[in-house]
């Protein structure tokens, strides 16, 4: 599922909302989330998961065509964990 595809879903389930403001509502809720990680914080999301920031230390790489070392920057990647309740409900046994 993209964005706009998710947008198109919740506009339909609430016919008394404006397709553009729950684009802007989905937009808002995004940015502040990627707000937050930028600035360090983790965002939690009962049920659903956390957002937090790694930071991963400099380090030697190697280029895989050539073979020769390569020095690699330090950098912070995104990590998401799942919450429990999305845990049980993605592992349940069962028909889907």
């Amino acid at each position: 599922m993209i964005k706009s595809e998710l947008v198109q879903r919740i506009a339909a389930q609430n016919p008394h909302l404006y397709q553009r403001d729950v684009e802007n509502i989905v937009n808002a809720i995004l940015g502040e989330v990627t707000n937050a990680m930028a600035g360090g914080d983790r965002v939690e999301l009962r049920g659903f998961g956390a957002f937090s920031v790694k930071h991963r230390p400099a380090r030697t790489g190697r280029n895989p065509r050539t073979g020769a070392h390569v020095s690699v920057e330090q950098k912070s990647v995104p990590f998401f964990k799942t919450g429990k309740e999305m845990r049980e409900r993605l592992n349940k046994s069962g028909p889907a």
